[in-house]
């Protein structure tokens, strides 16, 4: 009975990744994604604009900044991504490149919410599916600036 517990260990072992902490992963846990993967990108746009198709609010929010991101490979890829999106002066109902909206200057206007997505990707079918979208009471974060804005995707 040890010896099968061992070749379990081992097999385990030979097929898990390292995280860069050192700590074993298992093939289909989510890893960490750098936060300025083009995809990513893409993945919290369409997030962005999920939120905005269920707001009331007249104004288009973007995201202004990633604060943690992983991805799971399963039947396609599942992204875990933690983000700040903030109002725009670009109008809902406006022609408007949702990436070429500039930030509400500092002022009444401002707003800046924390959000959590989940959102699966099949990446050969062109699907893209946000699972689960929380976004929360606004932050206290400055202004976003060049240093705190995502890069175009355009």
């Amino acid at each position: 009975m040890e010896v099968k517990w061992l070749q379990l260990i081992c097999l385990l072992a030979a097929v898990g990744q390292r995280s860069p902490a050192g700590l074993l992963m298992m093939p289909g846990s989510p890893s960490d994604l750098s936060r300025s993967d083009q995809r990513l990108l893409q993945v919290v746009l369409s997030a962005a604009r999920s939120f905005n198709n269920q707001s009331n609010d007249i104004f288009l929010f973007r995201p202004s900044s990633v604060h943690r991101a992983q991805r799971q490979i399963v039947k396609g890829l599942r992204y875990i991504v933690d983000f700040n999106i903030s109002r725009t002066i670009c109008r809902k109902g406006d022609d408007n490149n949702l990436v070429k909206c500039s930030f509400q200057p500092a002022g009444r206007l401002q707003q800046t919410l924390r959000c959590h997505a989940e959102v699966w990707t099949i990446p050969w079918k062109q699907q893209n599916e946000t699972l689960e979208l929380l976004c929360g009471t606004p932050t206290p974060t400055p202004t976003p600036t060049p240093t705190t804005t995502l890069p175009s995707l355009g």
